[in-house]
């Protein structure tokens, strides 16, 4: 599959970030009373100066200058301790023959952190692309059409799999093929607006085959 370019979100894609990044704000905001599993489908794939400044209206209070260092030494104490690998992520790059990238709304730190407690740093090198490297954030296309463009592809060769209604919706003002991966168990009312819905790792290289093979690709 030399004539695509396979652009992964990070966060509930390849790794099981999502709830732990949602314990830290239960962490670190006691007056906080939603549910983890409430917390993480509300700010699936939001920038994080999104999701503060949601929660200080939400609670009617100003988060601190430090909230954001804070939040994200908590976070990296989850990883440390918690991040494993979204189910069948490992065996599915060990076997997927394509060119591949991260583009995630995080910082690199986070990016390389995550890929490093999980396994899957050897997997993808250097090809990491973060929002604050370009100050665009999904739903904007900019930071998929970066990383395209740094691959070396066009956006008509590219697939992005996505978990978040925000990715889904860069994916396609892109002009890029998306493949929404929702969790087993996981209902989403977006996910008859994605191309493909699938929730199983070990279906991605067929599905890219697929893809691989129309003619979108062979331009």
């Amino acid at each position: 599959m030399n004539n695509i370019c396979v652009i992964f979100d990070l966060d509930g894609t390849l790794v099981d970030s999502e709830g732990l990044g949602n314990q830290a704000f239960l962490d670190l905001l006691p007056q906080l009373h939603d549910s983890l599993e409430t917390l993480t489908e509300r700010y699936r794939g939001q920038k994080l100066s999104s999701i503060m400044i949601d929660l200080e209206n939400r609670l009617g209070l100003k988060l601190q200058d430090s909230f954001e260092q804070q939040y994200r030494q908590r976070v990296a104490e989850l990883f440390a301790r918690d991040l494993q690998p979204m189910p069948g992520v490992l065996d599915m790059l060990a076997t997927l023959n394509a060119s591949k990238c991260i583009a995630s709304s995080g910082p690199l730190a986070k990016i390389r952190q995550a890929l490093e407690v999980s396994g899957l740093a050897g997997y993808f090198a250097d090809n990491l692309f973060s929002s604050y490297q370009i100050g665009s954030w999904k739903p904007d296309p900019g930071l998929f059409q970066y990383a395209a463009r740094t691959m070396g592809f066009v956006p008509g060769q590219c697939v992005v799999i996505e978990d978040s209604e925000v990715g889904i919706a860069a994916t396609i003002a892109a002009g890029m093929t998306p493949l929404y991966y929702v969790q087993t168990g996981v209902t989403n009312s977006y996910q008859a607006a994605a191309h493909v819905v699938f929730d199983d790792m070990s279906q991605l290289p067929q599905l890219l085959e697929q893809f691989a093979n129309t003619s979108q690709f062979n331009r």
